[in-house]
């Protein structure tokens, strides 16, 4: 016992020494420092360094109202060797208990991101990569978690600001900071950062990502606004996002993160740079204004460098092979840099294009209506080098998405996939799994279209837009391409979608720019801006931007906003020559529905207990049948091979529904049988008596004279409903003729009932006294 007692103590005064020690040495390591910005409603959000994942660079814990968002970030010391881009990879993850929720699926635990994780992945990443040193070619990690949300502030609007503010609380080089917000306009008032309810009533929904000084990036969608709108909307945006900034600011500056570590990612030779302009400059200038189409040009380019390269080579025979493929590198690095700078001044200077045109001609466009016979619509969408085929499928409500995220539980009727094989560009290699890039630039082309189909449209819509040339701008070949497979299916949309990608050409330090309609791939890669609008004759539906330059002011957006404008009208113009409505009719092989509104009292009776009594009318009838309760009455689906199939079906429901009238002839089966007559089932789910007497004119002394026996059709007609019971009482001989000379049997009164005789008191309990006489 004392050496119970001993070893107890010694652990108690090991213990006491340890936490002591963890105690102080947090007391040291520990710097918490919290800040606050505040909204525009007066809402605020706070950021918190020093408390959190203190190994990584940089952390912090945001916060608004009960939704947190950890972010975090690393850096390698050092670039991998060869490596001559930004290495930087954003993962942005929704936690199910930050909800109070279980994962679905077998596992229940997170998995993989799902689509709007991604998406929201690429916001963040767009606003944060031109923001790196050109020259700094480290990995860089983002990494941002929801932990807790309350379901009333939208986390997705957040993740930008906590990932620059991570970045602002380390040492990794980044010429931020950068924030993000959320602008909606709700009553003609915009509102940043809406909370999840608000939005429902925005008739704009813009994510804007920007520095103090400039607009970075700008994803969303509108229902059919005017340029001058949005432009509003982005200057909301900004001016909320300046405070933001600054706060990140005064946070490096206050944890001494404002200086930045130093590194050393690439080894330069400015003898070899300025032999590759002198050299190449003019030659690529002169390919340049050749307006050549694209594998010609790129072949025309390389033969350039591979020129150069050789004579390199010749002149310097005596180098080392390692040393001369290091040369080469270098080559690669600096033509690139010519190709860049002929292509952008070929433009300022002359408004020559790459591929010949000025700099607000559209490329040639041609489209093509139902090509395929096997989809229920079909369209080819050509602009230039970049082709679309488009496809529409219509299915049933049992075809709809259930996004099950942390957040949102909802189903989608209308989806929209997107698809960019290798053969696109002719690059011989395998094609994988769907990409990030290939969920966002279907996510765009989706949010273009969605706004313009109708509520009441029965079915589910998917469209598949496979990319069979890309040059430019395939996500907006997609929408017109998706616009028309949906008139050509047959879908009733309001108005007809095109779609335009507008670049810019902007040097730094001269005021003079060039802003580009429908822009190639080369112009995107080389230029400043990749600026998507979609939109119908009556206004903007969907908008995405990257920025790739210093600064962009509103004069130029509100001209890029206005050529893009014009240039989606051409684009328009030229769909609608192809196919310029929806077509009246849906096409013979694309499945018929019918919807029926239904009490919401008879919802369980067309169900049935198990699923029963729908489940045999789909056997019988062939049809799907689906039922749903909204809005406080039951919505029915009825879809079907043929219209036999659908009205075989509408009518088994329409029967169990209706209403039982007196006087009133139904086809009925007999269920059972009883001494004194039988029970008919006259509607599905309801039962009544056909009395014996009621079965014939002549006098039955049982129910089996009649003939009638259980399984036995027999027609009907509803005498009565007993207004306590509910009962209903049917006849079988009204329906028969009477016969002649027939002669009513009397039926005997029954006797009046006396006054009651008063009761005998009772004995009381317990007692074993007769009752009084």
């Amino acid at each position: 016992m004392n050496y119970e007692l001993r070893i107890m103590n010694k652990k108690s005064y090991l213990c006491a020494i340890f936490y002591t020690r963890y105690n102080k040495f947090n007391l040291i390591k520990m710097n918490v420092i919290t800040k606050t910005v505040e909204l525009p409603d007066g809402r605020t959000i706070s950021i918190e360094t020093g408390k959190l994942a203190k190994q990584a660079d940089g952390s912090v814990m945001l916060r608004m109202n009960n939704t947190m968002l950890l972010a975090t970030v690393c850096a390698a010391k050092d670039a991998v060797p060869g490596t001559d881009f930004m290495p930087l990879q954003v993962e942005y993850r929704e936690k199910y208990f930050a909800a109070g929720r279980f994962p679905g699926g077998f596992t229940k635990r997170e998995g993989k991101a799902n689509d709007d994780e991604i998406l929201t992945c690429r916001l963040v990443d767009r606003a944060l990569r031109p923001l790196f040193p050109s020259n700094y070619h480290a990995e860089v990690y983002v990494n941002v978690i929801l932990f807790s949300a309350d379901g009333v502030d939208m986390p997705d609007a957040l993740a930008g600001f906590a990932a620059s503010a991570a970045l602002a609380c380390s040492d990794i080089p980044f010429e931020g900071p950068i924030s993000e917000v959320r602008v909606a306009r709700i009553g003609g008032e915009f509102v940043i950062n809406p909370t999840f309810q608000q939005l429902e009533e925005a008739d704009m929904d813009l994510m804007v990502g920007a520095t103090e000084e400039n607009i970075m990036m700008v994803e969303g969608e509108m229902k059919e606004v005017q340029e001058t709108d949005l432009l509003a909307a982005l200057k909301a945006a900004h001016e909320a996002i300046k405070p933001m900034c600054r706060l990140q600011k005064e946070l490096s500056k206050e944890l001494g993160k404002d200086v930045k570590r130093e590194y050393c990612h690439e080894v330069n030779d400015e003898e070899l740079r300025e032999a590759v302009k002198q050299a190449c400059y003019q030659k690529a200038y002169d390919v340049t204004k050749q307006g050549l189409e694209k594998h010609a040009r790129a072949e025309a380019f390389e033969a350039i460098r591979e020129e150069f390269k050789a004579a390199y080579a010749e002149a310097h025979a005596d180098m080392a092979p390692e040393e001369l493929e290091e040369k080469n590198t270098l080559i690669d690095r600096y033509y690139h840099d010519v190709e860049r700078d002929a292509m952008r001044r070929c433009i300022l200077d002359e408004g020559i294009r790459l591929d010949g045109r000025k700099t607000t001609d559209i490329r040639p466009i041609w489209c093509e209506v139902s090509p395929l016979p096997g989809p229920h619509g079909s369209a080819i969408f050509t602009r230039g080098e970049t082709q679309s085929l488009a496809t529409c499928t219509l299915g049933t409500k049992l075809d709809e998405k259930l996004v099950d995220d942390v957040l949102v539980r909802e189903y989608q009727r209308f989806l929209l996939h997107y698809n960019f094989p290798p053969f696109s560009t002719g690059e011989a290699k395998a094609q994988r799994g769907v990409g990030r890039r290939e969920i966002g630039h279907g996510h765009l082309a989706w949010r273009g279209l969605k706004g313009q189909l109708p509520k009441d449209f029965p079915y589910t819509i998917r469209v598949v837009s496979d990319i069979l040339e890309s040059n430019g701008s395939s996500s907006m070949a997609s929408t017109c391409a998706g616009c028309l497979a949906l008139m050509d299916a047959g879908v009733p949309i309001k108005s007809p979608v095109s779609g335009i990608a507008m670049g810019l050409i902007k040097n730094p330090g001269e005021d003079k720019y060039a802003v580009l309609s429908d822009i190639l791939g080369d112009e995107d890669h080389l230029g400043d801006m990749d600026f998507k609008t979609t939109g119908t004759p009556n206004g903007l539906t969907a908008t995405q931007m990257d920025i790739k330059c210093d600064g962009l002011s509103y004069e130029i957006l509100e001209k890029a906003l206005m050529q893009a404008k014009a240039g989606r009208e051409h684009i328009l113009a030229e769909m609608m020559k192809t196919l310029d409505a929806p077509r009246p009719e849906l096409k013979p092989h694309v499945p018929r529905i019918e919807q029926m509104i239904i009490p919401k009292e008879f919802i369980g009776a067309v169900i049935g207990p198990g699923g029963k009594i729908i489940q045999g009318m789909q056997e019988d009838t062939g049809a799907v049948i689906t039922i749903d309760e909204e809005d406080g009455v039951g919505k029915i689906q009825v879809s079907g091979p043929n219209k036999e199939s659908i009205d075989a079906a509408i009518a088994k429901i329409k029967a169990i529904v209706a209403v039982p009238e007196v006087g009133e002839v139904y086809e009925g089966t007999v269920r059972s049988i009883m001494p004194y007559g039988c029970f008919v089932e006259f509607m599905p789910g309801k039962d009544g008596l056909l009395h014996i007497s009621e079965i014939d004119w002549k006098r039955l002394e049982t129910v089996e004279e009649s003939g009638l026996k259980e399984g036995d059709k027999v027609q009907v007609k509803l005498l009565e409903i007993d207004p306590k019971t509910g009962k209903f009482k049917l006849s079988r001989r009204a329906l028969l003729e009477k016969p002649e000379g027939y002669v009513e049997r009397e039926r005997r009164p029954r006797p009046e009932r006396g006054e009651r005789r008063e009761r005998r008191p009772r004995p009381e309990r317990g007692s074993n006294a007769p009752a009084e006489e």
